[in-house]
């Protein structure tokens, strides 16, 4: 098995299937060569943004889950079109993961997504998403790879870098008050992996699955949560104008999109049992 963007995640998928099968990992740095080593992944040296580099990948792997990321700028994703072009030169896959984005789905002004609700991203970050799993989905249509595409939601997880809330309440950032506010979907770092692998075993062809937990709450809910779980004051709520002048264009982003992600179809097809069904359950576990 390949993982392409072998960060925090693909590492957890790593631990996952470690006792299972032969692991690889793509990797442009060699400083991480001796790190993947120790964690029982054979290393491969390539660069997503140089095609050539990929050349070595085709007919090296029966199932691959690639997890890297868009470029930061420009149109559509050349890395993902360059990883299938390379991983066509031989011998296709059986079965290809792609970790996509739920900001596909744009600003469903609080409504449910559902897998088939027409994308409408509304961040250049997302259109590049859209890009790749059309990419993905071609690909399996045009090889018979049986090619999953997971739109993730927001990360998170008390062993990982930036995984909680705590620093961000610490510093006392604003959320939205009541009236503005949206709601935000959450999955636990450890069943993302899991679901990366349950989508690689049984997923099924050019598929989509919303990977989320259970939580419906509205972003300043869960930030007021996290406060009372780590003892912490609950940040303040400011009006969605004065957020305007208070908080960075990013953090902005996040606000001006809610929905509510429906898992049904992850549950169902891909046999996924949550370890941390909510947010409450996972953000103290260590």
């Amino acid at each position: 098995m390949l993982i392409v963007g072998c960060g925090d995640v693909g590492l957890r998928v790593a631990a996952v299937l470690r006792e299972r099968v032969g692991l690889m990992a793509l990797t442009s740095s060699s400083s991480r060569v001796d790190e993947l080593r120790s964690r029982g992944i054979i290393p491969l040296i390539g660069n997503l943004d140089v095609p050539t580099s990929l050349r070595r990948l085709a007919g090296l792997a029966t199932r691959v889950i690639h997890l890297a990321p868009p470029p930061g700028e420009g149109e559509g994703d050349p890395r993902t079109r360059a990883l299938v072009t390379a991983l066509r030169l031989r011998r296709a896959p059986h079965s290809l993961v792609y970790g996509s984005t739920s900001g596909v789905y744009g600003d469903c002004r609080g409504e449910v997504a559902i897998e088939t609700r027409a994308v409408h991203a509304k961040t250049a970050r997302a259109e590049r998403r859209i890009d790749a799993e059309s990419t993905v989905r071609w690909h399996g249509r045009a090889t018979g790879v049986r090619s999953a595409v997971l739109r993730i939601p927001g990360i998170y997880a008390p062993d990982r870098e930036g995984g909680t809330p705590r620093a961000r309440l610490r510093k006392r950032t604003p959320v939205l008050q009541t009236a503005d506010d949206v709601y935000t979907n959450h999955i636990h770092a450890d069943d993302l992996a899991r679901a990366c692998v349950a989508a690689l075993l049984r997923g099924l062809p050019q598929r989509i699955y919303n990977v989320n937990d259970d939580t419906q709450l509205k972003m300043g809910d869960y930030f007021d949560l996290a406060a009372d779980l780590y003892g912490l004051e609950r940040p303040p709520r400011v009006t969605r104008s004065e957020a305007k002048t208070l908080l960075s264009p990013m953090l902005l982003s996040f606000m001006s999109e809610s929905r509510r992600m429906d898992n049904t179809r992850m549950k169902r097809e891909l046999k996924l049992v949550l370890r941390y069904p909510t947010v409450a359950t996972g953000l103290l576990h260590k």
